[in-house]
């Protein structure tokens, strides 16, 4: 412990632990037992006293804190990010970085790194039509998703086509344009950079604002899917129990991380339960690489950099979308010196913080 009686850091990052059924796990609160996370009984005499927990779920697969702030223990809640001035960092000019070789996309627009994650180019990618969209599919089964799909649109003139995901949570992030967005007969304002929730058995539309201006949107359907579906007609379904949909940019509700920074956009707070969607700001660095227990989707929005994954890179700008599934060793790099900004979709997941 320190002279303020606070528990000692263990370790500035989660334990990744495979628990077993039935087994009752005391995790330690001090900081103090050479067992790490577990106690060894070195809190005696102190304040402090381990945290039990038995673990009833065949396979499960939890974070035991690390540094010993968290808010939820015994699992972390991302407090370490805040115990350090600076974000951890690697060196991507080391000798071994140096020796890690770039991989370009491929005729399906992706750049395919370790583990089955990828860069995604909106850009290069072919797309269907669908009478007033244009769209591809970014994140699917066929590409190695198991819990999220993603898909990109392009609105054009006539009249908004209306999509739907069956009884799955979807989250719209709006990369271009101002729009009405429409979601089972209620519609709603949605300016550029802002997220917007769509509940299970809802379908929406997206038309410009602007006189049929168009609108480039990504729709994350989670669990995954195989495509979209197209009803013939808007259904009057709306949820009423989740009134607030839509969640623009604000910089008054960004939370620190460090030398970063992120805001949360869909979340609990606008009824989504089981998909989070953030958006936030890297400076120019390259993160330690880590691990998350969720499939992650960055889309870039700013910037540009390089994606790293154990001995592959590929680089990143804006438009792209990088796919990371559950538990793949990972780190972004911001090239650009005003850094990047950037989007995020995890799924099953609530907090971005949260990293091993």
């Amino acid at each position: 412990m320190d002279e303020r009686g606070a528990p000692r850091v263990a370790r500035f990052k989660a334990y990744y632990t495979e628990l077993e059924q039935g087994r009752t796990y005391a995790w330690c609160r001090c900081g103090l037992s050479r067992s790490q996370p577990y106690c060894d009984g070195r809190h005696r005499g102190t304040d402090f006293k381990p945290v039990r927990y038995r673990a009833d779920t065949r396979g499960e697969e939890v974070l035991f804190c690390g540094c010993k702030h968290t808010k939820t223990p015994p699992f972390c809640d991302g407090s370490h990010n805040n115990l350090l001035s600076d974000y951890p960092e690697d060196d991507p000019g080391s000798e071994a970085n140096r020796r890690v070789p770039e991989v370009t996309p491929a005729e399906d627009a992706r750049s395919v790194l370790n583990g089955g994650g990828y860069v995604f180019s909106t850009d290069r990618a072919r797309k269907a039509r669908r009478g007033a969209l244009r769209y591809c599919t970014v994140i699917g089964p066929e590409h190695g998703s198991i819990h999220q799909s993603q898909f990109h649109f392009e609105t054009g003139s006539g009249d908004p086509t209306v999509i739907a995901f069956g009884e799955r949570d979807v989250v719209l992030f709006m990369t271009e344009g101002d729009a009405e967005v429409t979601i089972s007969g209620r519609t709603f304002a949605a300016q550029t950079r802002s997220g917007v929730y769509v509940a299970p058995g809802e379908a929406f539309s997206v038309a410009g604002r602007n006189g049929g201006a168009t609108v480039r949107f990504l729709a994350s359907a989670c669990p995954r899917a195989a495509g979209p579906e197209w009803p013939d007609r808007m259904p009057d379904n709306f949820d009423a129990t989740k009134p607030e949909r839509v969640v623009p940019l604000d910089p008054a509700q960004r939370q620190g991380m460090a030398s970063r920074y992120f805001q949360m956009l869909v979340d609990g707070s606008v009824g989504s339960k089981v998909v989070t969607q953030f958006i936030g700001h890297i400076p120019l660095s390259k993160a330690e690489p880590h691990r998350h227990l969720y499939e992650e989707a960055l889309i870039i929005l700013t910037g540009a950099g390089c994606m790293w994954t154990e001995n592959l890179k590929a680089r990143v700008g804006a438009g792209d979308v990088v796919f990371l599934p559950r538990k793949q060793l990972h780190s972004l790099e911001a090239t650009s010196p005003e850094g990047m900004l950037v989007v995020g979709t995890i799924y099953p997941g609530d907090n971005p913080a949260i990293n091993y």
